[in-house]
């Protein structure tokens, strides 16, 4: 079936499949289990070619394992074949993950997907470094997948694995030879010539000095060092000029990184208490981060729902704020609403400047959805799409379905709706704005502010149907060993 003939039904079925991948279930597949089973037994081909577009564009692990699994086991050729390509490029412990969830959600693990785990073990080990570098830092996922699957590890991997005792030049060894070393110089030679992993070192080394932590560093990716930079503090990493430049240089690569997630800069820099110049810098990572999933050409605005009980939609809000206007090439309007509309600006584009235009608002109040619409109609101000974050509870006028109307008719616009649902939403806004044919399309947020930047593709396209066909659009991968 081509986009042309689609109905409206199949199209809102296919728009619900993109409004569930905002979902982070914290790595329980069974949270996401569920959509998925029902996507891909209503639409097995529109299924493969979001699980490919996904692979691509989406962020979250959890999603990309269920979307792998339920391919490797699907009734579909092609599925299976695209499912083996994409297991090979998984890390140990979520191909790990994804035979588990074959086993236990889907009740069954195939041949061909027994084959792709076989070939995945097979290729690292005929590539010793590869292989040394897969089982140091997922062993108990590799030991996992040879047992489970009653595959028979070469010798050098069941030297490494199951009896520990690691020939002389394998990375093994060389972990356990850095914990004899003698002097700090001879560990850091070590890390320096083996690039042993930061989490393995460290709980090794003895004495961690400059010239240890200078040595950790180097071996480290900018992922890495975005994740370790608690740990880092406290070891001293930040108070060495010399370190800290090395952090520095690695922050700076983690801009273009394509290992890099959009939003844990943010989380790393709370957990870790960091200065505020290192702040910054993370700030920056994140942008860079979030350009790379595109720009935003249409003028939007973000209206944020401040009313009573609504802090995390003020949270949520900011965080979107953030995302946005550093990949926004048009106007962009926020507004925070009680029963009165708020206009907010930030002095920049970084969180911590939407951070201090965020300071004063405070949850409080009723809720007019539409009184931030009646003000930018008053003002002018045009745009092609509204997001809303909020749990819809429209309770006072000017409500949003009412002010939207007279907002389209006076500014001859016709923008389309995202409601971003936050705490305990309904679907007060959204019927009504269905009822009147309004483009509307929902996200519900549960949590996780690692989902959020799965918002920039879907508010980057000039249409939502544009979206579908880009993604049915997508090939699925074919694989090369038959």
């Amino acid at each position: 079936m081509t986009i042309a003939t689609m109905n409206d039904t199949e199209r809102d079925l296919r728009l619900e499949m993109l409004n569930s991948l905002l979902t982070t279930p914290h790595r329980k597949l069974e949270e996401v289990a569920d959509i998925h089973k029902t996507i891909i037994e209503l639409d097995p081909l529109f299924y493969g070619r979001l699980a490919a577009w996904y692979g691509k564009n989406g962020d979250v692990r959890d999603h990309k394992e269920v979307f792998t699994g339920n391919l490797l086991s699907s009734a579909l050729t092609e599925h299976r074949d695209a499912g083996f390509m994409m297991l090979q490029d998984f890390p140990p412990y979520q191909v790990a993950r994804i035979v588990d969830f074959m086993k236990q959600h889907r009740n069954k693990m195939p041949r061909s997907a027994r084959t792709a785990v076989r070939r995945y073990l097979r290729h690292r080990e005929a590539k010793p470094e590869f292989f040394d570098r897969a089982a140091l830092r997922g062993r108990k996922a590799m030991k996992h997948l040879y047992a489970t699957l009653h595959i028979k590890p070469n010798p050098r991997a069941d030297a490494i694995l199951f009896k520990d005792v690691p020939p002389v030049g394998s990375l093994a060894y060389a972990v356990k030879m850095l914990a004899k070393a003698d002097t700090p110089a001879d560990q850091a030679r070590a890390i320096v010539e083996n690039k042993i992993p930061y989490t393995i070192a460290i709980g090794a080394v003895k004495q961690v000095t400059p010239v240890v932590l200078v040595a950790l560093i180097n071996a480290m990716t900018p992922q890495e060092v975005i994740n370790n930079l608690k740990s880092l503090k406290e070891r001293g990493a930040l108070d060495n000029p010399d370190v800290k430049a090395l952090i520095d240089e690695k922050l700076e690569a983690a801009k273009s990184s394509k290992r890099v997630s959009a939003l844990k800069g943010k989380v790393a820099a709370e957990a870790a208490g960091l200065d505020a110049e290192t702040t910054a810098k993370l700030e920056q990572v994140m942008d860079a981060q979030v350009k790379q999933k595109g720009s935003i050409k249409k003028p939007t605005a973000l209206l944020v729902d401040k009313s009573g009980s609504m802090d995390l939609a003020l949270e949520v809000g900011k965080q979107i704020a953030a995302l946005i206007s550093g990949v926004t090439e048009a106007d962009l309007f926020v507004y925070a609403f009680d029963t009165m509309p708020y206009p907010i600006t930030a002095s920049g584009k970084n969180l911590s400047d939407w951070d201090k235009a965020f300071q004063h608002l405070h949850a409080g109040g009723g809720t007019s959805i539409g009184c931030s619409v009646e003000a930018m109609r008053l003002r002018k101000q045009v745009v092609e799409q509204f997001i809303l974050v909020t749990d819809e509870g429209d309770n006072c006028a000017p409500y949003f379905n009412t002010a939207f109307a007279a907002y389209c008719k006076e500014l001859n616009v016709q923008p389309n709706v995202i409601i971003v649902k936050v705490g305990r939403a309904s679907d007060f806004v959204e019927r009504k704005l269905r009822t009147e044919e309004v483009q509307v399309d929902t996200f519900t947020f549960e949590g996780d502010y690692y989902s959020l930047p799965n918002l920039i593709p879907l508010l980057s396209r000039p249409s939502r149907l544009e979206l579908l066909m880009e993604i049915l659009e997508t090939p699925l991968p074919v694989r090369n060993d038959k």
